[in-house]
């Protein structure tokens, strides 16, 4: 990878990282926007080949688009069976995350 192509990928998390701010910030009045803005974050990492930083990542919902913002449009629970994950139910379309919880080891 070049500089050229460094320096571009670097504007496009600082992008990335705006709209999802703007996103957050204009859900509660208008939601066609908010999700318009996920479409372009989704379409700026398939354009500059970059990967979605995972805290943006991880709040928004992989089948409708829609920030999620627990406890407006998000519901998130604890599972401790079988591998302890953390399960996130979106409020719009019922589309459930589950991102894995790692076990801390004891360095004694």
């Amino acid at each position: 990878m070049g500089y050229f192509m460094a320096g571009r990928r670097d504007i496009a998390v600082e992008r990335m990282e705006e709209l999802y701010k703007m996103a957050r910030e204009v859900y509660e009045e208008d939601h066609e926007l908010s999700r318009r803005y996920t479409d372009l974050i989704k379409r700026i990492s398939q354009r500059t080949r970059t990967k979605i930083p995972r805290h943006i990542k991880r709040n928004i919902c992989k089948k409708c688009g829609s920030v999620q913002i627990t406890g407006l449009n998000s519901r998130i629970r604890i599972r401790p069976k079988r591998e302890p994950h953390i399960a996130r139910t979106c409020k719009v379309c019922g589309y459930i995350s589950r991102y894995p919880i790692s076990k801390k080891e004891n360095s004694e």
